[in-house]
């Protein structure tokens, strides 16, 4: 068979289906957007880590004021207190005061019932779960690619075939015109073949067309642009799928770490229920010029519980729930995921029969066409049959594109569900 033995399948050097796996991981503006979303969720993992250390909170005020309460404290914390300043007069109807100062509080919470670690892991468990399913979007990623790729391959092949059919369609032309000229065979068949070599015009134009969206939408995926040039890899697999184990799926990782994250999260709202223990450190000043001030300190160590809130309580609830439906989430997508397999596997077996079955259906074409076209420059069949026979011919080598297409992206598929390298690509 020309096609498989002559080799037309196999592209020329160029880029290879593991150099655009690399190329779209690397410059593909969505995956970088999840590459930011991973730095994103990390960052707040550390924030959620720095929960336990104390906080300092330091302050700067102006103020001037003749209310009577704020002008007896100001003058107190300015230590500029006199015995006039009980006049009762005075306190009643004190002058305008001015003052500036400020102040340092230091808070550190010594018990929080469990929700400060809580906190912690559970952002430490969303990170994670989006590395993971960065690490995921990478693998659907390469199966977009795989597809687009191929497909790229698919039209060209296509494109090509036409323009074998136009050439043999020309030659076919020259031949019955020949014989009309000679009174040999009816202005009707060369009419016939005018009108089959404008549909394969037609077929080349709209080939065309998708060679160009094919390359377009491998280089959207790349991250490059239009892609040009060859495209080394081969449509037609050249060896046999490789029997690795089964790799880890990122998605079901990510799962698994979202219901840990969610019962951490419900802890975290259990935790606002319970006592809460601190210290507080604090200093503070009160200027009523540079060097005429007054200096304060203080400690103390305190203890706060909501013995009952609703918003609190309802929150708790909310979480318990959250953390059920994670936990059945993850436990779906795990069913989901054998279920993917099964299919997968069962579509590279059916891709497999399906091209067995069109490699056959290509040779009888020819082989048909051939003798019909040799019976027919004997003048004993028809043009018709020649042309049936041609038909027959784009029919069998559009069935073999297309299962070789199914072919390469079931096995990509098959590896998305198993969790294996696409292509055998690792990030």
């Amino acid at each position: 068979m020309a096609l498989l033995s002559g080799g037309s399948l196999l592209a020329q050097e160029g880029l290879t289906v593991a150099d655009s796996i690399r190329k779209a991981w690397r410059d593909q503006a969505g995956l970088r957007a999840g590459q930011a979303m991973v730095e994103s969720r990390q960052a707040e993992a550390e924030g959620t880590r720095d929960l336990r250390l104390p906080s300092l909170t330091l302050q700067a005020q102006g103020i001037r004021t003749n209310e009577p309460m704020m002008a007896f404290g100001i003058k107190l914390n300015q230590a500029r207190i006199t015995a006039a300043d009980f006049n009762p007069d005075s306190l009643n109807h004190p002058d305008a005061i001015g003052a500036y100062g400020g102040s340092a509080v230091l808070q550190q919470p010594l018990y929080t019932g469990g929700r400060i670690t809580a906190a912690r892991r559970a952002g430490d468990f969303m990170a994670q779960a989006e590395v993971a399913s960065q690490e995921r979007r990478k693998q659907e990623a390469a199966q977009a690619v795989v597809e687009a790729y191929f497909g790229t391959q698919v039209a060209e092949q296509a494109l090509l075939w036409v323009e074998d059919s136009r050439t043999w369609i020309q030659g076919m032309e020259d031949f019955v015109g020949a014989r009309v000229k000679q009174g040999l065979m009816l202005e009707s068949e060369l009419q016939r073949l005018k009108a089959f070599h404008a549909q394969i015009d037609a077929q080349k134009a709209d080939v065309t067309k998708q060679v160009h969206a094919a390359r377009s939408g491998l280089g959207l995926l790349t991250g490059t642009g239009p892609v040009e040039g060859p495209l080394a890899t081969p449509l037609e697999p050249t060896d046999p799928p490789a029997s690795l184990p089964a790799g880890v799926r990122g998605d079901l990782v990510a799962a698994d770490l979202e219901a840990r994250a969610a019962a951490e999260g419900a802890k975290a709202a259990k935790g606002n229920l319970m006592p809460e223990v601190g210290v507080e450190l604090g200093a503070g000043t009160l200027h009523h010029s540079w060097s005429d001030k007054g200096n304060w300190t203080w400690a103390g160590v305190g203890v706060k519980w909501k013995v009952f809130s609703a918003p609190d309580q309802a929150k708790a609830r909310a979480a318990r729930a959250q953390e059920r439906a994670a936990r059945e989430m993850r436990d779906f997508k795990q069913q989901q995921a054998e279920h993917e397999i099964r299919v997968a596997r069962e579509g590279v077996l059916a891709a497999q029969a399906r091209y067995a079955a069109a490699k056959e259906s290509l040779a009888a074409a020819e082989e048909s066409k051939r003798l019909r076209e040799a019976r027919h420059k004997e003048g004993l069949a028809p043009l018709i049959e020649v042309l049936d026979a041609e038909a027959a011919v784009q029919g069998a080598r559009t069935l073999i594109l297309q299962s070789l297409f199914d072919l390469r992206v079931s096995r990509a598929s098959l590896d998305l569900a198993t969790g294996t390298p696409i292509e055998g690509v690792k990030p």
